[in-house]
């Protein structure tokens, strides 16, 4: 889930298993149910990670953050809740102060997502960051108050050959290095380029070991841009790319570009499915995702919801 927005640099946005959460304020039960037509359909808590991932891997671009938090460290801190052994599942995933919540659904059960999600009143906490097929935050109401809302795209890598131009590295002539592998050696200088070129992003240093991370630097030695990944799981084959960032002297050069096809090149290698999110606002991002072969798989809603 995406707890910051893409910034101008064409960075992703974060993934669900990354935001900032806390745990929910009520326990999962299998009694709250919640009206749809003429039956009562009862809030069911899972826990059968197989059963999961095998319910996920029926449409796993668009259900990439859910088969990616299936894994630790993330699994342990995930509830999961359905009203339906075939229908939508929603994430509620708690860890610090602000929990997340994921609900994602094709057109076709949006009318059953909206039930799961009114059925989950009970067991929401009083404040939480939620990523939403679209509508589905007004299901919550009017229970939940809106206090901010972005339009958001889920993308996914469908064409790998448009990756192959801008693996050369950057399309300026200028001095730059070659994109290279970075790990917990180049923390300081992802932070500092974070700064520099997306502040309020979510980064954790952890990050970098858990996927990998690739960037450029000029002659002396600077971080100029990097691409890394928020979920990477060779198990589920899944991988969603994040924190896509270039330093504000260096745009426009196609740093971005080279260090985001040299890390979906690296990923290629453990996993099938690639994705990404992004603000669908976000001309320049869209163009570059585009051009690298990202077409949209769904659009949605990212919204801060409070108790009223």
């Amino acid at each position: 889930m995406s707890s910051t927005p893409a910034s101008a640099s064409a960075s992703a946005s974060t993934s669900p298993s990354t935001s900032p959460s806390a745990s929910p304020t009520a326990s999962p039960t299998a009694s709250t149910s919640v009206a749809r037509g003429d039956t009562a359909a009862p809030l069911t808590s899972l826990h059968d990670r197989a059963a999961l991932a095998e319910r996920f891997g029926r449409d796993p671009e668009l259900h990439l953050f859910e088969l990616g938090d299936l894994d630790e460290p993330f699994w342990s801190h995930t509830a999961w809740y359905t009203t339906s052994a075939d229908g939508p599942v929603a994430l509620l995933y708690a860890v610090g102060d602000v929990p997340t919540l994921l609900g994602l659904a094709r057109p076709a059960h949006a009318d059953r997502l909206a039930g799961l999600l009114r059925a989950m009143r009970p067991v929401l906490p009083r404040r939480l960051l939620a990523h939403l097929t679209d509508g589905g935050a007004d299901a919550l109401a009017p229970d939940y108050r809106v206090e901010h809302r972005t339009a958001m795209l889920r993308m996914a890598l469908t064409d790998r050959s448009a990756l192959a131009p801008h693996l050369g590295g950057a399309s300026d002539a200028r001095p730059f290095g070659p994109v290279e592998r970075l790990g917990t050696a180049d923390l300081a200088d992802l932070r500092a380029l974070f700064a520099a070129g997306y502040p309020g992003n979510w980064f954790d240093e952890r990050m970098l070991t858990t996927g990998p991370y690739v960037g450029i630097r000029d002659a002396g030695g600077r971080l100029l841009a990097t691409a890394g990944v928020h979920v990477h799981s060779a198990a589920r084959r899944v991988a969603v790319v994040g924190n896509v960032t270039t330093h504000p002297q260096a745009r426009g050069r196609g740093l971005a570009a080279a260090c985001t096809a040299r890390l979906c090149e690296v990923l290629a290698g453990s996993v099938d499915h690639i994705g990404l999110n992004v603000r669908a606002d976000h001309p320049t991002a869209l163009s570059l995702y585009r051009r690298l072969g990202f077409t949209t798989v769904t659009g949605y809603e990212e919204a801060v919801l409070t108790a009223s």
